[in-house]
């Protein structure tokens, strides 16, 4: 399947260039770890935070990798080459959001406890969080692709990608950190589902506009 060789040549040169998903892990384990001195000793408000600042690194290592996502592929002639053969716009961002979701996803989940760990969060809260964040690691994605393929070529293109991707997000934030409100965890799966299903083919369309 077309979409299943995207994914895993993705895949491969993500493990190819460690750099793509150890900086965004790095990154959000630093935000875990130093924001608790910026709130100071105060052990239950860093617990009732923690949901949200688990968030919110989330959300900052998600804008990484968005400057790699299509620029390296467009510099060297793969993305005309795919272009050129037939694949669509949408596929190639399908694929690409697949395997970020992945690449990115799952060591975020993997580094998760030990995030919730600096903060002091209870593994009961965790627990809660974890599906959630799951999902919302494929609204990132999304996101992330849409940002990419927006600003393919654009000059100053990290503050733009700051300006689509984090009002975009605000929905996933909102109901990611409150894991313990009735009906957070499934307004946040259908956020996230909406930005995969949307991602596409708003993502497919800039490819092609930015090929003009």
């Amino acid at each position: 399947m077309l979409v299943a060789r995207l994914i895993r040549r993705d895949l491969a040169l993500m493990a190819s260039r460690p750099g793509e998903w150890l900086m965004p892990l790095a990154f959000f384990l630093l935000v875990a770890l130093l924001l608790p001195f910026a709130i100071g000793p105060d052990a239950r408000l860093l617990a009732r935070l923690a949901p949200g600042i688990l968030w919110l690194a989330a959300l900052l290592a998600s804008l990484m990798p968005v400057s790699t996502l299509f620029t390296l592929d467009s510099a060297d002639g793969t993305l005309d080459q795919l272009l050129v053969r037939g694949i669509a716009g949408e596929t190639l961002a399908a694929a690409r959001m697949a395997a970020l979701w992945i690449g990115f996803g799952a060591p975020l989940l993997l580094a998760a406890p030990l995030a919730a760990l600096f903060l002091g969060m209870e593994w009961e809260m965790l627990l809660r969080v974890l599906p959630g964040l799951a999902a919302g690691a494929l609204g990132l994605s999304a996101l992330a692709v849409i940002a990419a393929s927006v600003t393919l070529g654009a000059r100053g293109g990290g503050g733009l990608v700051a300006l689509l991707i984090v009002p975009l997000a605000i929905p996933l934030l909102l109901f990611g950190s409150r894991p313990e409100d009735p009906g957070s965890l499934g307004l946040g799966i259908a956020a996230a589902l909406l930005l995969a299903a949307v991602a596409p083919f708003a993502a497919g369309a800039a490819l092609r506009a930015s090929r003009v």
